[in-house]
């Protein structure tokens, strides 16, 4: 182990995870990491004069990512109201950064562009993401940041899976590896 690493602690035993509060904590965890890293990017963001909110700049990636995409649905995947989204969308229509056009066919829809002037917009807003992955895995070894990020997407892919249907999978998908594999790689990777 590296001097500045410090050690990781797995509860590797079922039956750990079968004690009272276990449970709990794991979704207090979640909370606080993502809480963490959405204040953090919000304080990167004024000290470097970004003109844009977190919820903008996740705006942002996500038509940088797919353009010509709906406003209904960067709502969905943001899980807010529709109207909240217009007020961010006018927000950012105003500093110039994106663009609304009528939809080639659905004169009901409304795609979203970035313009010229979100590119360095954009990448600032990486920078930031990319320096807050970097505090936030600091400290572990390069193994477990990978084995974490493969156990969180299982983890989505599982909620994602039930979300998506009522009944209980037969099986679940076999992309991502076993969880306890993964489990002992992370707890291997801490030695």
């Amino acid at each position: 182990m590296a001097p500045n690493e410090s050690p990781v602690t797995i509860a590797t035993d079922p039956a750990t995870w079968k004690k009272p509060g276990f449970d709990r904590s794991f979704g207090f965890l979640v909370h606080d990491v993502s809480r963490l890293i959405k204040r953090r990017f919000d304080r990167r963001a004024r000290h470097s004069g970004l003109p844009i909110t977190r919820r903008q700049a996740a705006v942002m990636l996500y038509i940088s990512r797919r353009e010509g995409v709906s406003q209904a649905e960067v709502a969905a995947w943001l899980d807010i109201e529709p109207i909240a989204l217009v007020r961010m969308l006018d927000k950012l229509h105003e500093e110039g950064l994106v663009e609304r056009r009528a939809h080639p066919t659905d004169r009901r829809i409304r795609t979203l562009w970035l313009t010229p002037m979100a590119r360095p917009v954009i990448e600032r807003i990486v920078a930031i993401n990319l320096a807050i992955r970097e505090e936030a895995f600091a400290r572990l070894p390069a193994q477990a940041r990978d084995i974490v990020i493969d156990i969180l997407g299982g983890i989505k892919d599982n909620l994602v899976l039930q979300e998506e249907t009522a009944e209980p999978p037969a099986a679940l998908p076999k992309e991502r590896e076993d969880p306890s594999q993964l489990v002992e790689k992370l707890a291997s990777a801490s030695n």
